[in-house]
């Protein structure tokens, strides 16, 4: 009998493991893989909306991509309440981080545009009020399917449950902005499954989320990474020999890791249309090192897969830690082995300084990182801090082989394309 990977002429695979013994190897603060400090007076994209996760529209290679000169780019977003009673403190301030924290609840896909590929335009949502079939529209891509300007959006739709959708539409231009039209039937794809993936009832923490689909450069297909937790019931993982990895004496004891359970999935398309797909087995999994891997994606570069993701420290095991920021692995295929970028996995973190000062990183083909502002310090001892809610500082950096090496910085929010489409 064929397994799910055979049916559909994918080899089969083993999913490569994040070590605690990697994870024993994250530095930070190492200038080579470590963000800039963000100014604690930086701009602020709109007073009147939070904005977080940023997914920049792209053709299913990666390429970022313009429509008609205008670069586009997707967010998670809230509406700011300043005024809202129940984000006013005692003396009848508003309390912006209390506003800021419970953000994900009312979190909606809205579009930005752009003629510079910064100084974003605010569009407004993608889809009208209902026509999500849950409470929260959660992050994913926005692929560009052809100069018709049609758009398939893949998100997570979320409460109740966690299930990978997507819905179609189309982005019109004009000499003066942008706008989305359709968007209006909602597609579910897959659940977790508790087999292969980790489902709310065996973990009420479990995550199941971030669509990224993608074109395969070697064989074509078309795939589709999202985050995922390993099935089964939470506390049961094992945290063996192989989740440990090579670590010098002392470092045996895993504590209770066994609660941190992340990993990076993977599905395969049945059809040309994304409309039918299979999940397979993890391609990554971090069994005792890390509970979230979030946002995962690709960089095809010099033949090799980049894998990258991010993560929290509040989100390592007992015994392992890291900055917040994204960690990468780099394979020769598809589906690995994969080994963890710069020995450790670490690409690009938060400063200790500022240890919150980004998060959601997405690599670029082009060797651009954007994130969003999170908070920033405005005093020495850190206790005072700024929200963010807005688009940080681009990083540029290098992918050389299996290290990667943190150059340049640029402006805020600055997501310049690959490739213009000329609509018809």
């Amino acid at each position: 009998m064929k397994t799910n990977t055979e049916k559909f002429g994918v080899t089969p695979h083993q999913p490569s493991l994040w070590t605690r013994a990697d994870a024993l190897k994250v530095r930070a603060d190492d200038p080579t893989t470590t963000q800039p400090l963000v100014s604690a007076d930086f701009p602020v994209l709109s007073n009147d909306v939070f904005i977080w996760d940023t997914m920049p529209l792209r053709d299913l290679d990666g390429n970022v991509t313009s429509v008609d000169g205008w670069s586009v780019i997707f967010t998670l977003t809230a509406d700011r309440h300043p005024n809202d009673p129940q984000y006013l403190d005692e003396d009848g301030n508003y309390d912006i981080l209390r506003d800021w924290n419970d953000r994900h609840g009312r979190a909606k896909m809205y579009y930005w545009f752009s003629r510079t590929g910064k100084n974003w335009e605010f569009g407004g949502r993608v889809m009208a009020e209902g026509v999500s079939p849950t409470a929260r529209e959660w992050a994913g891509t926005p692929i560009l399917l052809n100069d018709r300007g049609e758009v398939d959006l893949y998100y997570t739709a979320v409460t109740p449950g966690a299930t990978i959708v997507k819905v179609r539409g189309r982005v019109v231009t004009t000499e003066h902005g942008v706008s989305m039209v359709g968007f209006e039937k909602v597609k579910p794809l897959f659940e977790a499954d508790g087999n292969m993936y980790q489902t709310e009832a065996q973990n009420a923490f479990w995550g199941f989320r971030d669509p990224w689909p993608f074109r395969d450069p070697k064989d074509g297909k078309l795939y589709m990474l999202f985050e995922g937790n390993v099935a089964g019931e939470r506390g049961s993982h094992k945290v063996g020999e192989a989740e440990i990895g090579d670590v010098p004496p002392g470092y045996e004891d895993v504590g209770n890791s066994r609660f941190q359970t992340a990993c990076v999935g993977i599905a395969v398309a049945r059809d040309a249309d994304g409309d039918d797909w299979e999940m397979l087995p993890p391609l990554l999994t971090a069994v005792g090192v890390n509970d979230q891997t979030e946002r995962p994606h690709f960089v095809f570069q010099d033949g090799k897969y980049y894998l990258f993701t991010i993560s929290h420290t509040f989100t390592y095991a007992d015994g392992v830690t890291g900055p917040d920021g994204v960690y990468g692995f780099v394979a020769d295929s598809l589906f690995g082995p994969y080994v963890p970028l710069n020995g450790s996995g670490l690409v690009l973190g938060n400063p200790s300084s500022q240890p919150f000062q980004t998060y959601s990183h997405y690599v670029m083909p082009n060797g651009l990182v954007t994130s969003f502002i999170d908070s920033v310090p405005t005093d020495e001892t850190g206790t005072q801090i700024r929200v963010g809610g807005t688009e940080a500082p681009t990083v540029g950096m290098k992918i050389k082989g299996q290290q990667t090496f943190v150059v340049a910085e640029y402006d805020y929010g600055y997501i310049p394309p690959m490739l213009d489409v000329t609509l018809k």
